[in-house]
């Protein structure tokens, strides 16, 4: 908007100075037809003074100086008004699209807050921001570096953002409770899944119900192994096998790769973006059903936080997997976070 209300002034000096400029003209013409009496009879102008506009000017004479002030001053109005229309559409559009985004966000809080209570949740979960309209820069976290590894997908636990959002992610697949994909759908609250091939082989069709409730689906390799252990081929088998294997089953091949335990070295981030790995998002904080687990000495939450779970149920866990979204969401929403999708970030 600075630069629109930029180009109105400096029409405005423009129209401005053309008029100085005929005022000028005008009355250099009039002293120098003023000498010219005294001195000796005035001299039509050259053919080369009629031809150029100061001469064609100087010929038409003060009036027509004078229209051709007001033509100008009409053409700078003109230019004003377009500029300033346009200026005026881009904030209606602007307007517009906040407009209706908040009375979507209006609806989708009134079924959340019916939703939270049926889920016997303490507090409505927040609703998320508008995301962004330009991602932000990730970059690897400091001390998460690898030796020569700046062409490299970076590795982080955390997004750029000044927004009070947070990010859920969930890992492997072992546990496929139903209750998850009716609750998160319900609750309208966006998380991303990281599968690993061997615990999920069983019911493919439990992940196709959840990419078709619009949560991406992530590479955690084919058997969970510690990559570092393994060679550069061993590891593309895992990581590269995963890739292939997700895109087989879900249509997509994943653009972000979570290594098992969060353990790699510069081979894993090299067979990643060979792989098609955009991007290696590690985690800040880990939920459970009775508590949570923090990587920061502060423990708590701060924008931009990625925190990770794992599909557990009652066998693993001291609850179930409602129970451990339960807890982490009344969490949240006590602290004044929403949670937002990862992949409008990232």
């Amino acid at each position: 908007m600075q630069l629109v209300r930029q180009k109105g002034k400096l029409s405005a000096y423009r129209v401005r100075a053309a008029l100085a400029a005929l005022i000028v003209a005008a009355v250099g013409s009039g002293c120098a037809t003023e000498g010219a009496q005294v001195a000796a009879p005035a001299k039509s102008p050259s053919s080369s003074q009629a031809k150029s506009p100061a001469g064609q000017e100087a010929a038409r004479g003060p009036q027509a100086q004078k229209e051709g002030a007001k033509e100008g001053a009409k053409e700078g109005a003109k230019e004003r008004a377009k500029e300033g229309g346009k200026k005026g559409a881009k904030e209606g559009g602007a307007a517009g699209v906040n407009s209706a985004y908040a009375e979507k966000v209006r609806r989708a809080q009134k079924a959340r807050a019916a939703a939270a209570k049926r889920w016997k949740l303490k507090r409505t979960p927040l609703p998320a921001p508008q995301p962004p309209a330009e991602k932000p820069e990730i970059t690897t976290r400091k001390g998460f570096e690898v030796k020569g590894g700046d062409d490299l997908p970076p590795v982080f636990t955390t997004v750029p953002t000044k927004e009070k959002v947070v990010f859920l992610t969930i890992d492997d697949g072992a546990e496929k409770d139903p209750e998850l994909l009716r609750m998160m759908s319900d609750l309208q609250i966006p998380y991303s899944a990281f599968l690993t091939d061997y615990v999920i082989d069983d019911d493919y069709g439990y992940f196709e119900k959840m990419q078709d409730r619009g949560v991406a689906l992530h590479n955690h390799t084919l058997n969970h192994r510690y990559l570092p252990g393994l060679s550069y081929s061993a590891q593309k088998r895992e990581i590269c096998g995963q890739q292939d294997k997700l895109e087989k089953r879900y249509g997509k091949r994943p653009r972000l790769m979570r290594p098992p335990y969060g353990n790699y070295n510069r081979d894993t981030l090299r067979v990643a973006k060979k792989c098609g790995i955009e991007a290696v998002p590690l985690w800040a904080a880990e939920a459970f059903p009775d508590h949570m687990e923090w990587r920061e000495w502060d423990r708590d939450l701060h924008p931009g936080d990625i925190i990770l779970t794992h599909f557990r149920g009652k066998n693993e866990w001291k609850g179930s997997m409602p129970d451990m979204i339960r807890r982490v969401v009344d969490m949240v929403t006590k602290k004044g976070y929403a949670v937002a999708k990862l992949e409008d970030y990232v």
